[in-house]
């Protein structure tokens, strides 16, 4: 096994995901779905990054523990989709730690999250000028 197969099979151990060697989104993934189709690529990781800080928000105010769990699977599965796997795999960690109900462990997610969407937000950034 590789150096990046093993990067992409970490498991979360603490509050840290696996970085895959592809960057913040893997771009193969994606390229499954749209069969190569650049524009079609372009079209989604818009709709994703319009979408994201949507679900941010709603993590910020989430009121109860289930606003916070449908919050996070939001987002897990919109990254899921994209292959934004660290997203994915902070998301699912968030998922899973209940919610608002545990302040302290909620914030330190959620800056985790809200910088892998950055990073994902400068990548498509990258690709819309290419």
């Amino acid at each position: 096994m590789n150096a990046a197969t093993k990067a992409q099979n970490r498991a979360l151990d603490g509050n840290e995901a696996a970085v895959p060697a592809t960057g913040p989104i893997d771009l193969t993934h994606l390229r499954r779905f749209t069969l190569g189709d650049k524009s079609l690529e372009l079209e989604i990781l818009g709709l994703f990054i319009e979408q994201v800080p949507m679900t941010l928000e709603s993590l910020k105010t989430a009121l109860t523990d289930q606003d916070w769990r449908m919050a996070a699977h939001t987002l897990k599965g919109s990254a899921r989709a994209v292959g934004a796997w660290r997203l994915a795999k902070l998301s699912e960690h968030a998922e899973r730690l209940g919610g608002p109900s545990d302040r302290s462990a909620c914030g330190t997610v959620l800056r985790e999250i809200e910088a892998a969407a950055a990073e994902a937000r400068a990548q498509i950034a990258s690709l819309d000028r290419c």
